[in-house]
């Protein structure tokens, strides 16, 4: 058994080094950032391609980042919307909203760009810093079927032309799918679709300004197996901590995170 995970984990390695646009220093960092995300979204329900996203603009522009996070993204939140069957149902409520996603995120990435430079750190940083000082508040509203027919698409809009310029997909969709008042495994669910939705928008806008080339696929890929590998630890240390603590301490160093991303910017 250990000689068939030795030789898995040499030729997870190779596949590495066969993309000359990563050294091999830099792809141990993402594979740690990755179960770091996966990690916080087994213990909290959300967060991989945020944490993702906050700390691999670290290391490499955020449009090489959000390509990295398309494929485990993607897949943990589809595997996020179950029961599958349920799913026709609970779009007939935020239907209209997953459409704005759409729409805002394509014309986001058309008038924008791909995500690069000072202007998307500064954005990615301020997004960091609205997203966790709404979650550290814990408040929520309660919004009317009435309103919803209206603010839905214009919710789902606003957060594709923040997923478009940041690669950050949270807000101001998930405050809106809280003020729903959907149950607990409903609001999971939720937010699995508009996830979904969102980084599929997303990897489409990245593909059209041509920044998600087949070797990040292949990277972002291969980044599925440590971000299930978090997800795994997480959902383990979710029965050995508290959950309210650790999102003030997620939520914390999200503000740190992205104070730093505006001054390293700025400076």
């Amino acid at each position: 058994m250990a000689r068939k995970s030795m030789d898995f984990f040499t030729q997870y390695l190779s596949i590495f080094n066969a993309n000359q646009a990563y050294s091999f220093g830099a792809l141990a960092l993402v594979t740690i950032v990755f179960i770091l995300a996966g990690a916080v979204k087994g213990v909290v329900g959300l967060g991989l391609p945020t944490i993702s996203m906050a700390l691999l603009a670290l290391l490499m522009s955020p449009a090489q980042a959000a390509a990295l996070l398309v494929i485990p993204s993607l897949l943990t939140n589809i595997w996020q919307m179950r029961p599958f069957h349920a799913v026709p149902q609970l779009c007939r409520s935020i239907g209209t909203m997953q459409i704005g996603i759409f729409a805002g995120t394509i014309a986001g990435a058309w008038l924008f760009g791909a995500p690069a430079g000072h202007a998307a750190s500064v954005a990615l940083g301020v997004a960091l810093v609205a997203y966790a000082c709404w979650g550290l508040t814990g408040r929520s509203i309660v919004i009317s079927p009435a309103a919803q027919i209206w603010m839905g698409p214009l919710v789902g809009f606003v957060t594709g032309f923040i997923t478009a310029a940041t690669g950050v997909f949270v807000v101001p969709a998930v405050p809106y799918l809280q003020a729903l008042q959907l149950s607990r495994d409903r609001l999971i669910q939720a937010m699995g679709v508009s996830f979904t939705v969102s980084t599929i928008a997303l990897a489409l806008g990245l593909w059209l300004n041509h920044s998600y080339s087949p070797g990040a696929a292949g990277i972002s890929l291969l980044m599925l197996i440590p971000a299930l590998v978090g997800m795994s630890l997480g959902r383990s240390l979710r029965q050995r901590l508290s959950v309210a603590l650790f999102k003030q301490v997620f939520f914390c160093s999200l503000i740190v995170l992205g104070l730093y991303q505006v001054a390293a910017a700025a400076a």
